[in-house]
């Protein structure tokens, strides 16, 4: 039993009756209420990002399809070139981007140009032995990262701030013109991109331009006559247009996994808030009932004095 003295001390005091677990209580929900409001803004960006991203897949599926056309008339040109000499010396050209926040597209190229050095069954390039110091060039600062750590002998040229917006035949010509004034040695470069699939799938696709030499030796040019120069302007020619159409082919991806990707990120955040609204709701009512508890204990304890009078 209570005596009178320290009955009257916990009616004055009503603080002494409230729990520790109160103010914990307070501080985690000034905890998730912070955190509600970081989700619901990451929230608002991702949503904005994918509709950006939306509205530049459009105009790049239509660069796209006119890319196509340039990587096709290679394809055309090539097909009689199939014979594949000896001892090819490969320069190996991988199409990224310098832009994150999209998905595996960086990671996707890398991996494949990963297993080509390595020679494994599901090479991008299949029946085709790869040298390992075969050289690597590498468009956007990604995947340069990426292989860097991997094959850091073997990088000869880095190209940037390419295909920032929708990739034009000029940005294309650039990147085939350094190639072949690098002063590297090759016999036929292999581009590495990423591969249109649909709207929410790539794969990684390879695309080979035979050089200057191979061509000269290639019997199926031999038998017509031609000028001196042919072959070193059909080679920088097709580089260009292969270029070109894997420029426009991975832009169009980049767009579609960065529309993707910020769904799937919308979708967690709606997920998340869901989930801490209803953590904060039940925080909110214990914090209420919990006051209710020491209003209702300390008018008990009063009508008690009371009576003790």
């Amino acid at each position: 039993m209570f005596s009178r003295r320290t009955v009257a001390r916990v009616v004055a005091q009503p603080s002494l009756l409230a729990t520790p677990s109160q103010a914990r209580n307070m501080a985690t929900l000034r905890e998730i209420e912070l955190r509600l409001k970081s989700v619901r803004n990451i929230e608002k960006i991702t949503k904005s990002m994918k509709m950006i991203a939306s509205t530049k897949l459009a105009k790049a599926q239509r660069a796209m399809q006119a890319g196509k056309l340039y990587g096709a008339a290679n394809a055309e040109v090539f097909e009689t070139t199939k014979d594949e000499p000896a001892g090819s010396r490969k320069l190996f050209l991988v199409i990224s981007s310098d832009k994150g926040l999209c998905g595996g597209i960086h990671s996707s190229v890398s991996k494949a140009t990963r297993r080509a050095f390595a020679n494994v069954p599901d090479s991008p390039i299949p029946g085709v032995s790869v040298d390992s110091d075969s050289p690597i060039m590498v468009v956007g600062d990604k995947s340069k990262a990426q292989l860097s750590r991997v094959l850091p002998n073997n990088f000869q040229l880095t190209f940037n701030q390419i295909g920032r917006d929708v990739p034009s035949f000029a940005d294309a010509a650039g990147v085939a013109d350094l190639v072949v004034k690098s002063g590297v040695a090759f016999d036929s470069v292999v581009i590495i991109y990423n591969k249109f699939v649909s709207a929410i799938s790539y794969e990684p696709g390879v695309m080979e331009v035979k050089g200057e030499d191979e061509l000269k030796k290639n019997a199926a040019f031999n038998k017509y006559e031609m000028e001196d120069d042919f072959t070193k302007d059909l080679f920088e020619f097709s580089l260009a247009n292969a270029v070109f159409a894997a420029l426009a082919e991975s832009h169009a991806c980049e767009q579609s996994a960065r529309r993707n990707a910020m769904d799937n990120a919308s979708k967690n955040a709606g997920d998340m808030i869901s989930s801490l609204t209803m953590q904060y709701n039940r925080g909110r009512q214990a914090a209420i009932t919990n006051e209710l508890v020491d209003i209702i204990t300390v008018h008990s304890f009063t009508w008690f004095f009371g009576i003790l009078r």
